[in-house]
């Protein structure tokens, strides 16, 4: 049996409004995340990894840094036909931009033509998990459905926060999809849970290219894959489920395995990256078998110097990247980026320091995510203060201070 040919699109257009102010000058893909990262790397890696390297990206919104990225970090050899490529919107249907990301699709369905695959992978750019797509595709081709929904297992009572798929009494048909319902039905093998979509679809080729030309005709469609695409292909019995608690990853262990996380608030962003740091880490980015790819500046390893009391560079609980200099200052639970300095006797704890930030003298931060390029001043007090603290930043829900790129915090 010849082997199917799958061109993957990763959707990285939308704008990312809730993550301001750190998608203020970027796109939500190109958000920096675990120090070494950018949000995009995970989907891009768990392709790469499944030998899936026919890869589109379709941008939009402040794509400048996104696009770098791709273009520096992931090269392919184009002698097999591989590649990753940015694709922004281009207006080949006229003068307008994308007005969903399923009129993303039908605006580039020249690149479906060209390519000629079986099977379109289409998988959102912001999420932070391991997969293995190709059992997800195999299953979608033994079923001989037009489209499958990747989706993860959920309590009942968090169903009005999701995508909700039901299914029939065969578990993997899909009876409704419905977004975000207060009268959720449980699983038929587990009542006190619900399937989540995690915006992740194997599509039939032309089923595909068929369901985004209908769509555009819709008048009253928003031209979204979840809210207008998947229903209409439930409407007419040809979607079906995957469980992704059947995804088997090499390396995983039982407490990483099935982790998936929607990054899609400062909350659930800062959250995510407190899941790296703990001992056995409920995501482990140490997994060599599944590696998680990046590109790096050629920086020196980190250095940690002094050891006098009250100046003493230590890390605990934290993960340091390359270049970052720990210079008598001291991180607890913390996850500083490349290049990162801490003077002495500034104390940074339960924080996110992105590439290139400066703690000054006897600064202390706590439960804050600092972006690229802030100096905080000498004797600067970041999270003591709640107050204080909303006068000058963004500060969410949960109390977690964001300070954006470039910001000047005054002495």
């Amino acid at each position: 049996m010849a082997t199917p040919q799958v061109l993957s699109m990763v959707l990285a257009g939308g704008e990312g409004k809730r993550l301001l102010p750190l998608t203020a000058d970027r796109a939500k893909p190109a958000v920096p995340f675990g120090g070494m990262y950018r949000l995009i790397d995970f989907v891009l890696s768990n392709l790469a990894n499944a030998g899936y390297l026919r890869i589109v990206v379709l941008t939009q919104y402040k794509s400048h840094s996104l696009d770098r990225h791709i273009s520096r970090t992931w090269r392919m050899s184009t002698l097999l036909g591989n590649y990753v490529t940015p694709v922004p919107a281009q207006q080949r249907l006229g003068p307008r931009w994308f007005s969903g990301s399923a009129d993303a699709i039908l605006q580039n369905l020249n690149l479906i033509e060209d390519d000629c695959p079986d099977h379109v992978v289409v998988f959102g750019a912001d999420h932070i998990y391991r997969m293995d797509p190709r059992q997800m595709v195999d299953q979608h081709i033994a079923s001989g459905a037009g489209v499958t929904i990747a989706a993860i297992r959920q309590p009942l009572s968090l169903a009005d926060q999701f995508g909700v798929i039901e299914t029939g009494p065969d578990g993997r048909g899909v009876a409704a999809f419905r977004e975000k319902p207060k009268d959720a039905v449980g699983l038929p093998d587990a009542p006190d849970q619900i399937y989540a979509s995690m915006g992740n679809y194997v599509f039939d080729t032309r089923v595909l290219i068929d369901i985004v030309k209908r769509d555009a005709l819709d008048t009253a469609s928003r031209h979204d894959v979840g809210g207008d695409i998947i229903p209409k292909l439930v409407e007419a019995g040809q979607a079906q489920v995957y469980d992704f608690a059947d995804n088997q990853v090499p390396g995983s262990t039982e407490r990483d395995r099935g982790y998936w996380r929607d990054v899609g608030t400062l909350d659930a962003f800062y959250e995510a990256h407190m899941d790296l740091i703990s001992v056995h880490p409920i995501f482990n980015l140490y997994n060599r078998r599944w590696p998680i790819f990046s590109g790096h500046d050629p920086l020196p390893p980190a250095k940690f110097v002094f050891n006098e009391e009250g100046r003493r560079g230590y890390a605990v609980d934290s993960m340091v990247s390359p270049g970052a200099i720990l210079s008598g200052g001291t991180a607890e639970r913390s996850i500083l980026s490349p290049d990162v300095h801490l003077d002495s006797g500034a104390s940074v704890c339960d924080s996110v320091l992105m590439d290139g930030v400066r703690i000054g003298r006897g600064a202390v931060v706590r439960h804050a995510i600092i972006d690229k390029n802030v100096s905080v001043p000498d004797g600067a007090r970041i999270g003591v203060d709640l107050e204080e603290d909303q006068e000058r930043f963004t500060v969410t829900p949960n109390g977690v201070r964001v300070i954006e790129k470039n910001q000047i915090i005054p002495g």
